[in-house]
């Protein structure tokens, strides 16, 4: 959608967290940044707040890895709504995915999957994105895919996919130019043809971003400068469509944020001699449009179930193979997907569960990820949920008996991960608490913040995870066989966990089931019967747990 304030946006680069506090207290002189749509799906926590802060002074792009715009089966209904009212209560200047698919019946993949590339897959692509467009109420961008292998049975261009796409839906393109480039080194295929096969209303943004050459296959990877022949696709690129916004892409290996405004400088300087851009075509209201397909054609969805398959059962692999186009390094390229279905579990459950990793060590803790990965289908497109049942897992995984307490670890740490992207709902402060009387206090019942949980574990769970934290001055526990209690809370912005005894943990579980802070203190005198009422509260108070009052009859 390139009018004429999206179309003077330039350079924009990712908003990442390490660079969080850069953009708050420095804010660069750009005028968009992007952020990956599944990342902010929660609309709360510390990544929202931040997004809020700084849509005041930026654009914002939307950019989505989890919809699967191509997937035959496995789309989840239930993403696409998450997405939807993203796209409503922020409004972003731009919008997009990719031509892929990342899903099959039962699983998620979590991955940008090659299509096939034909007139069946055409018609379902088509539909598909109408649907999505109209969900959204607004024009969709369609990004080009690196890829490491191609289907056999392809009878048209990626470009002339991509072209014909936009032709029939309306629909925008994102044109990465290093994915072009990544593919003419994969494929042989030719990047400025594929340039000149795109109108140039057709692009409503461009990205730039770094790969890897290794002697099997050049690696789209995020995590490297722009490389000079992407310079030069992105010059021929700037030629044919105008001064396109463009986005330094940069995810792996961060740099910092210095080196990211660097390579946006050098973009904005080729970007400066050219012509404005072309208005992105857009369907006109009550244009004709392709009828939405009711099932995808069998062998579109065979092949993607095929090629599914064998990322997790050996055997096929054979016909899996037979299916893509046969080239130099087939059996190698197509092993880097089922590489990244394995990074990607690991690198997913390490972000949740970083004590878990610092008590197994790295190795196993990937094998654990990929027995995790290969056992529990992911039913998420949003890569937050996919450790959520490895708490449960590890009760039965043999490989871990000899540590009983790591099931109720991972349950600890999913809370302290869950806390995170949870809502924040208002806080009860003490002048509320003042005001009440003694018998409103004992009768009112006080709902617990959607960010708090709690913990309590025959095992020393509490304070071996407090050891784990940076300057926690909290020992290692000599002795695990000792039961403990926690609160996990979320105070300010980052999660927390507070060691209870069990009276306190008593007086909390009653509130958070429900009952009153009558019942709660009850239960926790039948248990301690020196329970200090105050210094509770005044901690419950800080940590900021509780979310409100009702009293009775109120």
């Amino acid at each position: 959608m390139v009018d004429g304030a999206v179309a003077g946006l330039g350079v924009g680069i990712g908003l990442r967290a390490p660079h969080y506090r850069q953009w708050l207290t420095q804010r660069p002189a750009l005028r968009w940044l992007e952020v990956h749509s599944e990342n902010y799906l929660d609309q709360a926590g510390w990544d929202w707040h931040v997004l809020e802060q700084l849509r005041a002074d930026y654009a914002v792009s939307l950019h989505g890895v989890g919809l699967g715009l191509g997937s035959a089966r496995g789309f989840s209904d239930a993403h696409l709504a998450r997405v939807r009212e993203l796209v409503a209560r922020l409004q972003p200047a731009l919008v997009s995915e990719h031509l892929c698919w990342g899903a099959v019946a039962g699983r998620q993949l979590h991955d940008l999957l090659p299509l096939v590339l034909d007139r069946a897959a055409l018609d379902w692509m088509a539909a598909r994105v109408q649907r999505v467009q109209d969900a959204l109420g607004r024009q969709l961008l369609v990004e080009n895919v690196s890829t490491y292998v191609r289907f056999a049975a392809d009878a048209m261009s990626e470009a002339e996919f991509l072209a014909a796409l936009a032709t029939r839906t309306g629909c925008g393109l994102l044109l990465d130019v290093n994915n072009l480039y990544v593919n003419q080194c994969n494929h042989g295929e030719d990047a400025l043809a594929a340039i000149a096969a795109i109108a140039p209303g057709m692009v409503g943004e461009l990205h730039l971003g770094g790969h890897l050459v290794t002697p099997e296959a050049v690696i789209d990877h995020h995590g490297d400068r722009v490389a000079p022949p992407v310079w030069r696709l992105y010059e021929a690129a700037l030629a044919r469509f105008g001064a396109v916004p463009t986005l330094i892409e940069w995810d792996a290996d961060l740099p910092p944020l210095e080196v990211l405004l660097a390579e946006a400088d050098q973009a904005a300087t080729r970007m400066a001699g050219a012509a404005p851009p072309c208005r992105v075509t857009q369907p006109l209201p009550g244009e004709a449009r392709p009828a939405a397909a009711g099932r995808p054609d069998a062998a579109l969805a065979d092949a993607q179930q095929l090629f599914a398959g064998a990322l997790f059962d050996a055997q096929l692999a054979p016909p899996a193979l037979a299916q893509l186009r046969a080239g130099e390094h087939l059996k190698h390229r197509y092993a880097l997907y089922r590489g990244n279905q394995s990074a990607t579990w690991t690198k997913s459950l390490a972000a949740a569960y970083p004590v878990l990793l610092a008590l197994v060590g790295e190795d196993f803790f990937g094998g654990l990820a990929r027995a995790y990965g290969r056992a529990h289908a992911a039913d998420n497109p949003d890569l937050n949920h996919f450790g959520a049942a490895l708490p449960a897992f590890l009760r039965s995984f043999p490989h871990t008996a000899e540590l009983p307490y790591l099931p109720d670890m991972a349950t600890l740490e999913w809370a302290v991960h869950r806390a995170h992207y949870a809502p924040a709902a208002p806080v009860l402060d003490a002048a509320q608490l003042a005001a009440l009387t003694p018998e409103q206090f004992e009768a009112a019942r006080y709902a617990l913040q959607p960010s708090a949980s709690l913990l309590a574990s025959a095992w020393a769970i509490a304070p071996l995870w407090l050891a784990h934290q940076p300057d926690s001055g909290i020992p290692f526990p000599e002795d695990m066989a000792v039961p403990s209690h926690a609160l996990v809370s979320r105070p300010q912005w980052q999660a927390q966990v507070l060691a209870l005894d069990t009276a306190g943990h008593a007086a909390l579980t009653t509130l958070q089931q429900g009952g009153s802070m009558g019942a709660a203190l009850d239960t926790a005198f039948a248990l301690d019967e020196e329970f200090d009422v105050a210094t509770s509260l005044r901690t419950w108070l800080a940590q900021r747990v509780l979310s409100a009052v009702v009293t009775e009859g109120a």
